[in-house]
């Protein structure tokens, strides 16, 4: 009989401490986009709170969606908006109202080859580049070369976010080479004279983001700090951080610093743009108070 008790109370010990190693790690999944960032995010904070691990990896902004529904992630990064029908599938299968955080501003910038003459296009004629309806650069103004595109995986929010403002929708050129993250993209044209691509504004080494106008005879925007967070720059959008449902202790402690100056140091560190004093007020009014 002692010795059942003393086997229960060592399972229980056991038991309480498997949670509470399970309560003091934090994993994060999703976007490819914000993977830098939520890698930075989670040193500088685990540097800070010696007793929080933080798992971070990529994968897609669908895929992380897809773990919060699986239950295998606490947090998924999101580059794009949660579409209604994954809403509706958080709640059926979580049982909660999810939650979304907007953590950063980022400028879905237009790239060329550093040598391209091409300087500034608007919207509509980004759209048909993409959709594989411009025969060469010289009908825009380039070298006599053909067009060489350059998108992303169809898991990415940054593609979902891409076919939705710049192609309406429409499907990409058949044409087009889809890479596994901004970073493949961006070696690609800066490799290739005639390459074109799109990505974060934080991944912009080696080539040359182009200025953006919205339409056909309007100016023509570069996605600079204060035109991204001003919304001059037309392709500007919010990185988010989906949860299934109401955050409690170390999550909400670790999101509230997310939003806390600190945090968005690490934003303008990684080459994102912080959110604005209202903007952060606002999604910080959504978790519960510090403890």
């Amino acid at each position: 009989m002692l010795l059942a008790s003393v086997l229960a109370l060592a399972a229980c010990g056991s038991a309480e401490a498997r949670q509470a190693r399970r309560a003091r790690t934090i994993t994060v999944r999703g976007s490819d986009t914000m993977v830098i960032l939520a890698q930075r995010w989670a040193q500088a904070y685990m540097d800070a709170h010696p007793g929080i691990a933080i798992q971070v990896s990529g994968g897609g902004s669908g895929t992380g969606v897809a773990a919060l529904l699986n239950g295998t992630t606490d947090l998924a990064n999101a580059s794009r908006e949660l579409r209604e029908s994954e809403r509706e599938q958080l709640r059926e299968r979580r049982g909660t109202e999810p939650l979304v955080l907007r953590v950063a501003i980022d400028a879905v910038a237009v790239y060329v080859h550093e040598d391209s003459p091409i300087r500034a296009l608007d919207v509509p004629t980004v759209r048909r580049l993409f959709r594989g309806r411009v025969d060469g650069w010289s009908a825009l103004g380039g070298p006599d070369a053909p067009i060489v595109l350059y998108s992303r995986e169809n898991n990415s929010g940054t593609y979902a976010y891409f076919k939705e403002a710049v192609l309406d929708r429409h499907d990409f050129a058949a044409e087009a080479q889809s890479l596994p993250g901004t970073a493949a993209v961006i070696h690609a044209v800066s490799r290739d004279l005639g390459g074109i691509g799109y990505g974060g504004i934080g991944y912009g080494e080696g080539v040359r983001a182009i200025a953006i106008a919205p339409a056909p005879g309007a100016e023509a925007v570069l996605p600079s700090p204060e035109a991204t967070v001003s919304g001059a720059y037309p392709l500007a959008r919010h990185l988010q951080v989906v949860l299934a449902g109401p955050p409690e202790g170390p999550l909400a402690d670790y999101l509230r610093w997310l939003l806390s100056d600190a945090g968005q140091a690490v934003v303008e560190d990684v080459g994102f743009f912080p959110l604005p004093g209202p903007v952060r007020a606002e999604e910080l009014a959504k978790l519960p108070e510090a403890r």
